[in-house]
């Protein structure tokens, strides 16, 4: 089955509606505590007659559910959308278990699994960065030891460097540094 890039909570609906009427993957309360959420917080999507409709304990709860979820998705998407907030509220294991949902986790246009990405940032090992670390250092130790060169004279003026004073400082640290190792020798 081809997916679009981004389904409709319409779409996931009719997707999820053969997992969710199957049988004991919703209880009668859970049903009902749906129902009333619907209803409570969003009356313009169920009315309460609508509400006592679905909620009947005469008719079984698959059909309660079925005719529930087919009149979600003639509303439209943001009933849709709220038919799966309830549910995350109410029923939050089934929720992550839905198949919408579990197409939604693994599908990724990149090719790259996220659960696997979290770990592994990239395929260096620390030599590399370490590597990268000194050469980054040892040009600015040079630009900074050198600040009258007229090689870099050009480049500090495109790349905005200079001799600023932490520059300064760790001339002078490795200048007193050597002085302190010229005369203890």
């Amino acid at each position: 089955m081809l997916f679009r890039k981004y389904l409709t909570y319409c779409d996931r609906l009719r997707q999820d509606t053969a997992f969710l009427t199957s049988n004991n993957r919703l209880s009668e309360q859970v049903v009902d505590k749906i129902i009333l959420q619907l209803n409570r917080v969003y009356p313009q999507i169920l009315s309460n007659k609508e509400a006592e409709k679905f909620r009947n304990p005469k008719a079984s709860l698959h059909s309660r559910l079925s005719n529930l979820i087919a009149h979600l998705q003639k509303k439209g998407d943001k009933p849709c959308q709220e038919f799966y907030r309830a549910l995350q509220i109410n029923a939050e294991q089934l929720y992550n278990n839905l198949p919408s949902r579990r197409v939604l986790k693994t599908s990724d246009p990149t090719g790259i699994n996220p659960e696997k990405e979290k770990y592994m940032l990239n395929d260096r090992d620390p030599t590399f960065f370490l590597a990268c670390f000194s050469v980054a250092a040892g040009l600015a130790l040079f630009m900074y030891w050198n600040p009258d060169s007229k090689v870099l004279g050009g480049a500090k003026k495109v790349l905005g460097f200079s001799p600023i004073i932490i520059g300064r400082h760790v001339r002078n640290i490795c200048m007193l540094y050597m002085e302190d190792s010229t005369r203890k020798s």
